[in-house]
């Protein structure tokens, strides 16, 4: 039998094999031997039970049409799943991945890769960060780089072919050809290795000046659980400084377990909303009397005692990043710096099987005043460029000067940093064209 077991926000629930008086019946049988048939109707039976939009769906889907389960779960809900005015899928998530990989992302924050997360910008393809200690860091490659060849092919060469995803998918060791900020270049292997994300790089107060409280500022990568015991340590420090505001950098930050992200909004909301709702969840009409929910604010032994958050964001801030800011709105004094968020109001149903896991965007999330479907993502009210030339949450960091003055003054300045141009964002689906499946590049851009 299946169970519920835990709600993730990439965001997925969790469905595994064992027995529990939290049974469902939806979802269909265990394949038998895992074979491809089987793995498509599994998968198919899983589509009409719990997708958010199963009312959309045909009667008459037939598995033969279907190479395979990922093929399926993709073909069908990009078919027939709900369109955009434009007549594109909004459903870009649900996903049939690897079961170990989830496993090992969400628990320990770690993934098979070599550890950079990157952007197109002007045509080039650049590096948004590198994690420390994984192959790429090794290598030498680090943020603000840009990509001249690999292995021998430039970017464009990749994209216009097998594209950037399929590449490195198919690559354990990539040569390198870099060009720095200093317009210096070198060329260096990297080998794909366990990489280990540390969800919380950064935290600092930042002083404004005498008699004025500091601003404390945290940077925050991705919602596994190795970030939950860190959050008591990093709030620690923000009461004992006594800080005033509170800067979240989230610009990089795609989601993670909904479990970390209501502990956040406890951290950050629970002070003066104990007991209040954080956020509802709704299923399709056929799931929801059994699984609709609310979850609610609680006050922590270092719950802030401040009403105003300051979210640094980007097109690349999604889903649990996007759950945590919207939730907060309706108690807070929020501003989101830097640009709109990537728009990700939904959350998955994970099915175990055959070693692999199915994730049907199966349910939608509101705050407490049931604003939702912010398929466009949460508006910017402050506009800062993310430039690459400058370390994320530097003192110079336009992003920072943005942040700090809105808590030093109310209102957003006029030019953050006018020394610097924004550089086009390319949108996650068009960084990501093929991240479905792949946790650690869906959630945290990471290659």
């Amino acid at each position: 039998m299946r169970k519920l077991a835990v709600f993730l926000f990439s965001t997925l629930l969790v469905v595994g094999c064992s027995s529990s008086s939290d049974d469902f019946t939806g979802g269909g049988p265990e394949p038998t031997a895992c074979s491809n048939d089987g793995q498509k109707q599994f998968v198919l039976d899983a589509l009409y039970d719990w997708y958010l939009w199963n009312d959309l769906l045909p009667a008459n889907i037939d598995i033969a049409d279907y190479a395979s389960p990922e093929s399926l779960v993709l073909e069908v809900t990009t078919t027939f799943g709900p369109q955009d005015a434009l007549g594109n899928p909004i459903d870009r998530w649900s996903s049939v991945g690897s079961l170990a990989a989830d496993q090992q992302y969400y628990g320990e924050g770690r993934y098979e890769g070599f550890g950079f997360s990157w952007r197109e910008e002007g045509g080039d393809m650049r590096m948004t960060g590198v994690f420390p200690g994984s192959p790429a860091d090794n290598a030498g490659l680090a943020r603000g780089q840009t990509v001249i060849t690999l292995n021998n092919r430039t970017y464009a060469d990749i994209v216009a072919n097998e594209g950037i995803n399929t590449f490195f998918d198919n690559n354990a060791t990539v040569e390198f050809a870099m060009r720095r900020l200093d317009n210096t270049t070198f060329s260096e292997p990297v080998t794909k290795d366990i990489v280990t994300i540390t969800p919380i790089p950064q935290w600092r107060t930042i002083n404004i000046g005498d008699g004025v409280p500091p601003v404390g500022y945290m940077e925050f990568r991705t919602f596994v659980s190795t970030a939950d015991p860190v959050f008591d340590q990093v709030f620690a420090d923000f009461i004992a400084a006594g800080v005033q505001d509170v800067i979240i950098d989230l610009r990089y930050n795609g989601g993670g377990l909904v479990r970390t992200a209501e502990l956040l909004g406890d951290y950050l909301g629970g002070f003066a909303n104990d007991g209040l709702v954080f956020s509802q969840t709704e299923f399709n009409a056929e799931r929801a009397a059994a699984n609709n929910s609310a979850s609610f604010f609680s006050r922590r032994a270092n719950s802030l005692d401040i009403t105003r958050f300051i979210v640094v964001a980007s097109r690349s801030t999604a889903s649990a990043s996007e759950l945590v800011t919207n939730s907060l709105i309706p108690y807070a004094d929020v501003w989101i710096v830097g640009d709109n968020t990537y728009g990700k109001p939904v959350g998955q149903v994970g099915f175990e099987f055959c070693e692999k896991i199915l994730r049907p965007t199966s349910f939608r999330t509101t705050n407490a005043n049931g604003d939702g479907d912010y398929f466009d993502g949460l508006p910017v009210d402050c506009a800062a460029a993310d430039v690459l030339e400058v370390p994320v949450g530097a003192d110079n960091d336009p992003n920072i000067v943005a942040a700090v003055s809105i808590s030093q003054t109310g209102a957003c300045p006029v030019v953050a940093v006018p020394e610097f141009e924004q550089a086009p964002l390319m949108l996650p689906e068009v960084r990501y064209p093929d991240a479905r499946g792949n946790t650690a590049r869906e959630l945290a851009g990471a290659y």
